[in-house]
């Protein structure tokens, strides 16, 4: 990090004063949080009564809700309905400020954030920048399989859905240009394929008049021996059975080993034509741990202690997606929101300890909620404890869970809404195809 110019100290403070616009008392510790998903923004908020001064720095000037990405990404919901600025969320913690700007590495001899061409000083620094795509060695299939993580994934991939569409309508070859192929069977792939098929036999049914859209192929691949591979055995098949009432044809045990603009190849000898491949198969860490030099995982998730922090580095913080958790059980913490909310407060705390004097927090362990995931209209498949639900039960648990921890009102209106009328009426109303697809 010795490339990057360094300021004094008071100019350092003038630079956060003047960016930030934080008004913060340079005599008490500061806190910066870099990501504002649902780990980092959980941490900002816990600290709004602890006398310290929060900078939460994002690339983009929104959280966002991504267990409702893939509906925005098949045309049941709007962006602005998952999304909320990070602004008017925090602008009532007169400790927090915000910063919109893209994080280049972190000096931590000198502990401070290098934000492009500036340096944000901290005391304590928490690493909540979440996870992209892994393409497993393959980054040239990114281009012909898009994954979803991001806004404008989804917008991306609601564009070439709908053009799929309507490239059939005036295409000979509507075989292949109505054939989805979703490649990854997690909660994120059944849903994207559930819902991809909902689309086409309920909502567009109707809408075309020199193709059936109704007739499109999904084909769900997955290269493991079962879909939901996190979920009970019982839970998995009866997700297969609805996703088979779909129409969603399901691959298992069937490893993608090329893909390109045209189709897929399962297992070096299948080949599957397709215009709208998605990717849903795995998921690859932000480079934190480039930024920390510190020890990482396959997946590129920082090793962390059981307190959440860096080994040698006890001021800095990593959670979520960023961080590889092991339980004092053994049993590693999943990359799901629940616990990146948990590792949120329980890193606040443990600076709200600190800087009281208290004893440090005992080791972190995740109090696992469940899992949920749906597969279409009153299908999904739930685990609480003990506890399994499928079909309608666990579709309105799943239904009232997302709604319930959707950020700000505004967006709970406008979602229950969406989803009152498509269920009422099976429409879409959110399908728009970008300029330039």
């Amino acid at each position: 990090m010795n490339d990057v110019p360094k300021f004094s100290c008071m100019h350092r403070v003038q630079s956060i004063g003047q960016v930030a616009q934080s008004g913060g008392n340079p005599s008490r510790p500061r806190v910066v949080i870099v990501g504002a998903g649902f780990g980092g923004l959980n941490a900002a908020i816990a600290l709004r009564d602890t006398p310290v001064d929060v900078t939460v720095i994002d690339r983009c000037n929104y959280h966002l809700f991504q267990p409702l990405l893939y509906q925005v990404a098949t045309a049941g919901l709007s962006p602005a309905d998952i999304a909320t600025p990070i602004r008017s969320i925090l602008r009532n913690q007169r400790n927090a400020s915000v910063l919109m700007a893209k994080v280049t590495g972190i000096d931590t001899g000198t502990r401070e954030v290098i934000v492009e061409e500036r340096r944000i000083p901290y005391d304590h620094l928490i690493i909540a920048t979440g996870a992209r795509h892994a393409y497993f060695g393959h980054d040239d299939w990114e281009m012909f399989a898009p994954g979803l993580k991001k806004i404008d994934d989804a917008v991306n991939i609601r564009s070439r859905v709908l053009s799929t569409f309507e490239r059939a309508e005036t295409c000979e070859a509507c075989d292949r240009n109505l054939t989805f192929v979703v490649i990854g069977a997690g909660p994120t792939g059944v849903e994207l394929a559930g819902a991809i098929a909902e689309l086409a036999k309920k909502s567009l049914s109707r809408d075309f008049r020199a193709i059936d859209p109704s007739m499109a192929r999904v084909l769900l691949v997955e290269a493991g021996p079962r879909i939901l591979p996190s979920f009970p055995e019982a839970l998995s098949a009866k997700a297969e059975r609805q996703l088979r009432r779909l129409g969603v044809e399901i691959r298992t045990d069937a490893p993608v080993t090329s893909c390109d603009q045209g189709g897929i190849l399962i297992a070096g000898k299948e080949r599957i034509e397709s215009k709208c491949i998605l990717w849903a198969a795995g998921v690859m860490a932000s480079p934190a741990s480039k930024w920390l030099r510190a020890e990482s995982d396959k997946a590129g998730r920082v090793m962390v202690t059981p307190m959440l922090t860096v080994p040698g580095h006890l001021e800095i913080s990593v959670i979520g997606d960023t961080a590889a958790v092991v339980q004092l059980s053994g049993r590693p913490v999943p990359g799901v929101a629940p616990a990146a909310k948990q590792m949120g407060l329980y890193v606040a705390d443990a600076i709200e300890r600190k800087i009281a004097g208290r004893a440090e927090p005992p080791p972190f362990q995740y109090r696992d909620l469940g899992n949920l995931a749906t597969i279409g209209r009153k299908a999904a498949v739930a685990e609480f404890g003990k506890f399994q639900l499928s079909g309608f039960p666990a579709w309105l648990g799943w239904s009232l869970a997302h709604v319930y921890f959707l950020i700000g009102f505004r967006n709970r209106v406008a979602v229950m809404l969406d989803w009152a009328w498509g269920y009422l009426t099976f429409d879409r109303g959110a399908r728009l195809i970008n300029d330039g697809m």
